[in-house]
C-alpha cells in the first residue's frame, strides 16, 4: 500500500486552472524531487497536498485512508482540513520564524500548543514543557544548530534560519515532509548546507516530496523525479531515466538548461 496516493488532483484559481489532474503515489521512504518551469504549478501542488489551497477536483490519500475527496463535501470541512494537515510538515522557501522567539521557541511552540489540550496539563505542564524541550534541542542537533538554541532568528544565517525551518516541521512528526524550493532564499555559499540535511533525512528514509531547481541534487538523491509543466505531469520516473533518457521532449527541452 502507498503511504502517498494522489489522484487526479486539479486546482482553479477563478478561471486559470493551474493543476490539470495529477496523479502519482509513493512508497514510504521514498524521496520524490518534482521539478519543471516556474509557473508550471509546482508550488501550487504542495499547497494543495498541505490544504493551505484547498483542491478543485481529485482525490488524496494517506496509507489508504482518504483525507480528501472533491466529491465528497465532509472532507472540506474546517475541522477535516485541519486534521489533515497534521500528516504533513511543510518547510517554506522563506523560512517564515517567528522573529520575536529563539531558535528553540520556534521549533517547540506548536508542540506546547498541542500539549495545552491535554486534559492534565494543568498538573504537568513543567514535565510536559520540559520533555518537549528536550526533543526539540535534538532536533536542532540533528540539523547542526545544537549551538544556536538560544539565538533569534536575526542572529542566524539564512542557512541556519532554513535549518531551524526544517526542524520544526520535522518536530511534529508528519509522515511526509514537504520542501518548496529550500534553498531559493540562500546566497549560494549557504545552499549546501541546507542540501546536506536534506540529504542525510533521504538516508534517514524520511518521505519527502522536494520541489527543486538544484537539478544535480535532485538525481543525487530522489527515488522518483516528477516534471511537471502546465499543470500536467509530463514525465515521471528514476532520475536516471528522467535526467538522462527522458522520453518528452519537453523535458529534454527543459534539461537543456541546465548543467549537471
Amino acid at each position: 500500500m502507498a503511504l502517498l496516493d494522489v489522484c487526479d488532483l486539479k486546482k482553479s484559481f477563478d478561471r486559470t486552472q493551474v493543476l490539470r489532474g495529477i496523479s502519482f503515489s509513493m512508497e514510504e521512504g521514498e524521496t520524490l524531487s518534482v521539478i519543471g518551469p516556474s509557473g508550471g504549478g509546482k508550488t501550487t501542488l504542495l499547497r494543495c497536498l498541505n490544504f493551505l489551497e484547498i483542491p478543485s477536483g481529485g482525490k488524496i490519500a494517506v496509507k489508504g485512508e482518504t483525507l480528501f475527496d472533491a466529491a465528497d463535501p465532509h472532507s472540506l470541512s474546517e475541522a477535516e482540513i485541519r486534521r489533515n494537515r497534521l500528516h504533513f510538515g511543510l518547510v517554506f522557501q522563506n523560512f517564515n520564524l517567528f522573529p520575536q522567539y529563539t531558535a528553540l521557541d520556534n521549533v517547540s511552540l506548536a508542540l506546547k500548543l498541542q500539549a495545552k489540550a491535554l486534559p492534565d496539563y494543568p498538573s504537568r505542564r513543567r514535565e510536559l514543557n520540559e520533555q518537549i524541550d528536550q526533543n526539540c534541542e535534538e532536533l536542532l542537533r540533528r540539523v547542526g544548530l545544537g549551538e544556536k538554541l538560544r539565538h533569534y532568528p536575526h542572529q542566524l544565517s539564512g542557512g541556519q534560519q532554513q535549518r531551524v525551518a526544517i526542524a520544526r516541521a520535522m518536530a511534529l512528526k508528519p509522515e511526509v515532509l514537504f520542501f518548496d524550493e529550500p534553498t531559493s532564499a540562500l546566497d549560494p555559499e549557504l545552499t549546501g548546507e541546507v542540501l546536506n540535511v536534506i540529504r542525510q533525512l533521504a538516508r534517514e528514509k524520511m518521505t519527502m516530496v522536494i520541489v527543486t531547481h538544484e537539478m544535480s541534487f535532485a538525481e543525487a538523491v530522489s527515488d522518483q523525479v516528477l516534471f511537471i509543466d502546465d499543470g500536467r505531469i509530463e514525465e515521471m520516473g528514476p532520475p536516471s531515466q528522467v535526467m538522462h533518457a527522458p522520453q518528452s521532449e519537453r523535458t529534454r527541452q527543459f534539461l537543456r538548461g541546465y548543467e549537471r
